[in-house]
This record gives C-alpha cells, structure tokens and sequence, in this order.
C-alpha cells in the first residue's frame, strides 16, 4: 500500500503568470502537514517532480487526465487505446504500464486484478487540482507497482476563502461536457465539493478497412459522472481531523472491429477515507489514515452470428456476457511519523497495511484474498549539517500473505554547486507484488496462475544536471536514467493436461536506459515555454523493444498571457517516436506510433472581474490519423487473423463557457 502524498509545489514564474491569467482565484493553501509536504522533501533530496496545475489543464480543454498528462509532463507516454476515458499504455522513464503507481488524494487506485489495467478511464481533468508526477524509483514511501515512478492526483482542495465555479461546454466528437465546485472554510471547519459529467457519442476507433461487415457498433460512447467532498477539522492548531469520498458512475463502451453488436463495461466506484494529522511541535509530526476503495464493473456484450463459411451476418445475437462481475476491494492503513533531531538529521519511520480481494467471473478469476504489511524509515540530513547539499537513504521491507517477501532500499541526493547549476541523483531499489491474475486465474484451456510467484524487483539509477540562464531567463535539466528488472512475470509454462499456460518469473532481465532533456523559460512577461525530448532503449532478455514502450517522446508548450488583455492562448506539440508490439495468429511483430499531434486553445474574459470565460479550441489541429494501439482482428470468412489499428481522436472543436463565482 502507498502513502498519501500532496504538496503544493512552488510554481515556476511563468506557470503562476499563466495561473493568473487564466483567471483562476489565488488559492491560501492550507499546508504544513507531513503528508501533504512529502513530495515537496523528496524533491529537496534528489527526486525530479513535475507538478501540473488546474490552470494549465483548463488552459489546453483537456477532458481527462489520460489526454491532460503527455501533453504537460516531459517524458511521460499515455496513449489512450480510443480517444477520452479509455484504457491506455503508458511509459515513464522506459517503463511498462504496469510500473507506475497512481494514486488519488493519496489512496493508491491501480487495479491489483490487471497490472495493464489503468485507471485512467474514469478520472475527468476537471476534478483536479494539482497533479504531482514523481519519476524513477519511489518504493520506498510508495510501495509496489512504483518502479517508474508514481503519480499523485490531487483533487480539489480546500481554500480559507470561499471559491468556486460552474462550466458547461461540447465538442465535435457530440460531446457534452460539466463539471463545478465550491470551496470554503468557517472558522475551524473546511470543506470542498465538486463534480464532473462527460457523455459523448465518440468517434470512429478503426480504420475503415479494418472493420468486418459483422461490426455494426462503429462508434465508442462513454458517459461518465464523478461527484466527491472533502471536509476538515482543526481541534486546534496542532489536531486535524479530515474526511473524503469520491463516487463514480460510467458506462464505457469496449471498442471492436468485428462481430461487435455492443460491448460495455458500467463502472461504480468509491474512494474513501479518513485522517489524522498531529504536530504537538516543531519537531513532531504524525499522521494516521485507513482508506477503503471499491472498484466494481459489470461487463456486457453481445455479437452478431456470423457464417464463417460464406462470410454472411445471420441477423441473430449472441449473449456472451450478460452484466457479469469484476472488481476488488481494497483498504488498508497507512501510518507515517517524521521527528527532527535538530543535530543536522531528520527521522522518517512509517507502517502500511493493504488487504485486497478481488475476481473477475469474465475472465476467471476466483474470489481471493491477499494482505500486505510494510515496515519502512528513512534519515536524511538538513542544512545544519551541510547547506548546499542533501542527502538520505531509507529501507523498506514488504511480506505479503501470498507469495514471496521483498525488501527495498534507496539512497538519494542533491547538491546546489551554485544559484545557476546543481546535481541530483537516487540509486535503489523497488518491486511489483504479482497481480490476481498472475497468482490466481484458472481459465479453462488458456491461463492459469502461480501463487509461489516471486515479485518483480528492479535496481534504479537516476542522475541530472540542471540549471538556469539568467541571459535567456531559462531554465534546464539533462537526465540519465538505468534500471534493470528481473524475475519478470509473465505465460512461462504450458500444462499440456489442463491445456493452459501457466504464470512464473522469466529468467533473465529487461535492461532500460536513456535519457531525457527538459527546457522551460518565461521569455517575456507574456510568453513562456516548455520543451522536452526523451529517449530510450528498453530491451529484453531478446535484445528486443518491450512492446508498446515508445524509443522516443517529445513535447512542446507555449502559452501567451498578456498581462493587460482580457484573453490568452497556448499551443501543444506532442510527438511520439517508434513503439512495437507483437501479436498472435501470425501476425508477429509489428511497429506502429512515429506521429506529432498539435493542439491550439484561446480563452476570453468578459468582465473586468473575470467572471465570465469562454474556451474554444481544437485538438489534433491537422487531422493526423495515428495508432494508439493494435489488435489482432478476425476476418467473417474463415475467422482468419489481421492487424488491426486502434485510432487516436481525431481533429475535434470544442468550446466551454466558465463562470467563477468569486
């Protein structure tokens, strides 16, 4: 189980003038509290976070996370499988899907039954009020599955004054879009709430060639409702007590090229939780927090009957699944004290409990229960000691009920050689626990899974350079990343008795190294401008690209603010490089991605208060047809397989029209 962890990150100048001009109300954060300020201390010793801000998502009219994130972090890969509120892969630093950990107000929400299943689907950009990305190895605090990396959503937090806003807006795409919030404090009470509604008749997600008359469902709906609310109480100025829930409804349609009548997966989810902060003084601080996260999904779907022979659609249904389960609970404790010295050393100790329990009728896996209990510290020095550089090294040590133990270690640091230049670094370790599938499935005549299965570890290797120039007002980092992976776990056996292959770690290892290079300046006081580019080689025991892991991914942002003017605009460039995958049926390996996506938005007040806003803008400005995904297809004659692509959104015009309340 993972810690909870916000902060709010000290903003460059350039993104607090684009905040500013966005109209969005200056925020008085209420902050200070271990957990919130963690991200922030692992930043000062050596950690590369990048922090993207409410005002930039509603800058470029992202709809959700998945499309908000590759568009603003460097080096960050998220390809949505169809457009908004879809599954997606996803890389960070050379990684897997599976190697980030993601977590919402601090409750980790990765889905135990499927490593490759990310949450992404159902968590609007509108909800947000910060996200915090953490890259290289964070097992140390965080836990399994953060590899790569881990990423903090922060959802709408509490403010001392009364804020709030209400948006209502549509696309190209028939989409339909709202969400609004409110926020306040009243004496030593605090609360927030918020809430989001998406629907959309989507797009077409195959190429016209790639659909089989058998597909008559060509289009890929979603509607998504999300409501959540936080509230707060100050015993006094070293006592809080603080709660949340967040509820979400949808219904996402499963995109198919053939023999598809419907497929849908309904989604009903909760998140929460319930804390304790205490700080008796300036030395001590504590806070204690139990979560519990339902995650329950009914998936449907019915096909057309088709003569394979002739190739003829029959005009009968089949019902292959009919409102059929799978999902998980998981809750837990998480418990985390710092203490400073005051001799030049700060003490961090912790204790996580997660207890999982999960199945999944579709695919067959049987109703299981596993628990975990982590122990962890860390020491790290302070200024006292030395003044320009920080150092820490922690341990951790992780003994699930099913499966093999895993202890993990890190080291990290900093040193700001002057106000122009510093170096950073982290070396450690980290672990992926198996997944339900991996331990438990038992699908007749195809998997089977292996509950002596040993975690995933890896050993990780972060080192920058960075710096400003004062000449050109830019600031610029240069990063070398390594890690190398074994006992991988995947389809190792076959058991020619029950016809299925079974799980177990793979001898050898996954070797990934590469670099990434990041530029940000405010040019003027009107202009900024952000541009990364990444690379990496992320090779099996083969020698081969990991599938669906891209060679390159690079990004642009500029965003113009004139202080004295009533509007602004911003302009995005992603790109990303060559990524394979390999699929069956003899279709083999196969290359895909090499494509650039541009996006343009304008905002416009119409009130000196900036009361009044209206967004307009479009998405993949030049119509760019490109693959998000590939899958191995059958033909109607014959049941033969075929590649087919999945199509990332096309050219899509959208305008909102945001009225803020204060």
């Amino acid at each position: 189980m993972a810690l909870a962890s916000t902060s709010f990150l000290c903003l460059s100048g350039a993104q607090a003038q684009t905040m500013a001009q966005a109209g969005v109300p200056e925020q008085v954060m209420i902050t200070g509290r271990l957990e919130e300020n963690l991200p922030g201390q692992l930043a000062l010793y050596g950690t590369q976070i990048s922090t993207v801000t409410t005002a930039q998502i509603q800058n470029g009219g992202y709809l959700d996370i998945a499309q908000a994130l590759p568009a603003l972090v460097p080096g960050l890969y998220i390809a949505p499988k169809n457009g908004p509120f879809d599954y997606v892969d996803l890389s960070l630093q050379g990684g897997r899907t599976q190697d980030v950990l993601w977590l919402v107000d601090g409750v980790r929400i990765n889905n135990r039954l499927y490593g490759g299943t990310t949450p992404l689907d159902t968590l609007p950009a509108s909800i947000v009020e910060r996200i915090e990305v953490l890259e290289g190895s964070q097992a140390l605090f965080y836990g399994t599955q953060a590899i790569a990396g881990a990423i903090q959503i922060v959802t709408k937090d509490f403010s001392e004054r009364p804020d709030g806003s209400f948006t209502i807006g549509a696309d190209t795409q028939s989409g339909r879009h709202l969400d609004g919030y409110f926020r306040d404090s009243i004496g030593a009470h605090h609360f927030v709430v918020y809430g989001a509604s998406d629907r959309s008749d989507g797009y077409q997600p195959f190429r016209d060639q790639d659909y089989q008359p058998s597909a008559t469902d060509r289009k890929r709906d979603y509607d998504v409702m999300t409501i959540g609310g936080k509230y707060a109480y100050d015993f006094d100025d070293s006592l809080r007590l603080s709660i949340s829930e967040q509820h979400t409804d949808a219904k996402l349609d499963f995109a198919n090229p053939f023999v598809t009548r419907t497929r849908f997966n309904e989604r009903n989810e909760d998140i929460l939780s319930a804390k304790i902060d205490y700080a008796p003084n300036d030395r001590l601080q504590v806070f204690l927090k139990g979560y519990y996260h339902w995650w329950y999904t009914y998936f449907t779907r019915y096909d057309n009957d088709v003569d394979t022979t002739t190739g003829d659609v029959l005009g009968s249904v089949s019902t292959i699944s009919e409102h059929e389960f799978w999902g998980f609970t998981d809750y837990g404790v998480n418990a985390l004290a710092k203490y400073s010295t005051g001799a030049g050393v700060d003490l961090y100790g912790g204790y996580d409990f997660q207890n999982y329990s999960g199945k999944d009728v579709v695919l067959v896996i049987t109703q299981k229960t596993e628990h975990v209990h982590a122990f962890f510290g860390q020491v790290a020095t302070t200024p006292d000691l030395f003044r320009d550089v920080k150092l820490s090294a922690g341990l951790r040590y992780n003994s699930p009920s099913v499966g093999e133990s895993a202890t993990v270690w890190n080291v990290s640091g900093r040193w700001d050689v002057s106000e122009s230049l510093f170096l950073r670094g982290m070396v450690g370790t980290s672990f992926r626990l198996p997944t339900a599938e991996e331990l438990f499935a038992d699908d007749p005549n195809d998997e089977r899974g292996n509950p002596d299965l040993k975690p995933e570890t890896a050993t990780n290797v972060n080192a920058s350079m960075g710096g400003r120039l004062d000449v050109l007002g830019l600031n610029w980092e240069a990063t070398y990343f390594h890690r190398d992976v074994k006992d991988l776990i995947d389809l190792d056996t076959f058991d020619s008795t029950t016809n299925q292959d079974v799980f177990g770690n793979l001898s050898g290892k996954v070797k990934v190294q590469g670099a990434q290079f990041v530029v940000n300046s405010a040019i003027t006081n009107e202009f900024s401008v952000q541009a990364s580019y990444s690379f990496n080689t992320a090779e099996n025991s083969s020698g081969l690209q990991i599938n669906r892991v891209p060679e390159q991914v690079g990004q642009a942002v500029l965003d113009y603010h004139p202080m004295n003017m009533p509007f602004g605009f911003s302009a995005g460039l992603n790109y990303v490089g060559t990524v394979h995958d390999t699929l069956g049926g003899g279709i083999g390996r196969q290359e895909y991605g090499n494509y650039v996506v541009v996006d343009l938005s304008a905002r416009a007040f119409f009130d000196m208060e900036r009361h009044h806003r209206v967004d307009i803008g479009v998405h993949n400005l030049f119509d760019e047809q490109y693959a998000t995904r590939l899958i191995r297809a059958l033909s109607d004659v014959g049941s033969t397989s075929y590649l087919a692509e999945g199509l990332g959104v096309p050219q899509t015009f959208y305008l909102r029209y945001t009225y803020n309340f204060f």
